[in-house]
């Protein structure tokens, strides 16, 4: 072959090279949303037997993105405290998992309509004194700091100096807490239904019961986005409405929280506000 054949030809692969990089960096052409879950907190978040992440939060948010053309969805497990952390710096621009609504977060995130409901129960031992919220005075119970479960205990013991409930702090999850109970280390735990009543199943945690909590109010979880994701914002709460409409929550529900009945009513699907 010539030299000014070889050079041709040269010239030729790294050109083409260069257009197949071009288009490989394109990928989809669609714009990548990096959404933040926890993984470990069954049933909203968590891996399966393959290692792949599943659970209500993480279902709907599939179900949200299937079949867009604009968004490509991305899951990240990290810690609970780095997903605001990840909202706060663009690293991610959604997060889901098992979210509440509160005024402090909304001064700081867009939150989405409701994705489902979580009623709150009382998780006791089997020979607990405890028959409803009004006894929990003078007991003790471990809580996450910054949870809302943390905040409403702790405004309970604003009322009620005479009688607190005795707060133990921890960075363990649900699932040690639980156990911890079980073992007879602390008198209740507050928490939602939905992940409760998995755990005690799953771990087989026979010394507790729960107690419902009657509550006018609808205890909703949402997903929360970065400030900055107005558009976003719109498109998930657009494809949330069609799935509540056409029983696709409802559906996921059933399967992942363990009751159809936990999902939001049309007339909920609503951006929460300040109250």
């Amino acid at each position: 072959m010539k030299l000014k054949n070889i050079v041709r030809f040269s010239a030729l692969a790294v050109a083409s090279l260069a257009i197949l990089a071009a288009c490989s960096s394109k990928s989809s052409g669609k714009e990548t949303v990096n959404f933040a879950t926890v993984g470990t907190t069954a049933p909203f978040s968590y891996e399966d037997k393959d290692g792949n992440l599943t659970g209500y939060d993480v279902e709907v948010a599939k179900a949200v993105f299937k079949d867009s053309d604009k968004y490509e969805v991305k899951f990240q497990k990290t810690e609970w405290s780095s997903v605001f952390a990840g909202l706060d710096s663009g690293k991610y621009q959604i997060g889901g998992n098992n979210i509440s609504y509160s005024d402090e977060r909304a001064s700081k995130y867009l939150y989405s309509e409701p994705t489902g409901t979580t009623p709150s129960v009382l998780t006791v031992p089997q020979d607990s004194d405890i028959k409803s919220y009004d006894d929990i005075g003078g007991h003790s119970t471990q809580v996450v700091q910054g949870t809302t479960t943390a905040k409403q205990l702790e405004d309970y013991n604003k009322n009620n100096p005479d009688n607190p409930v005795d707060l133990k702090y921890t960075d363990e999850d649900i699932t040690q807490i639980l156990g911890n109970l079980n073992d007879g280390k602390f008198d209740f735990k507050l928490f939602d239904a939905p992940t409760v009543n998995n755990i005690i199943n799953t771990q087989s945690l026979t010394n507790l019961k729960t107690i419902e909590l009657k509550s006018d109010d609808q205890p909703f979880i949402y997903f929360v986005f970065s400030s900055d994701q107005e558009d976003l914002q719109k498109f998930v709460n657009k494809r949330l409405e069609e799935l509540q409409k056409d029983g696709t929550l409802a559906k996921l529900a059933k399967k992942y929280l363990g009751n159809a009945d936990y999902i939001p009513a049309a007339k909920d699907m609503k951006v929460p506000s300040k109250k």
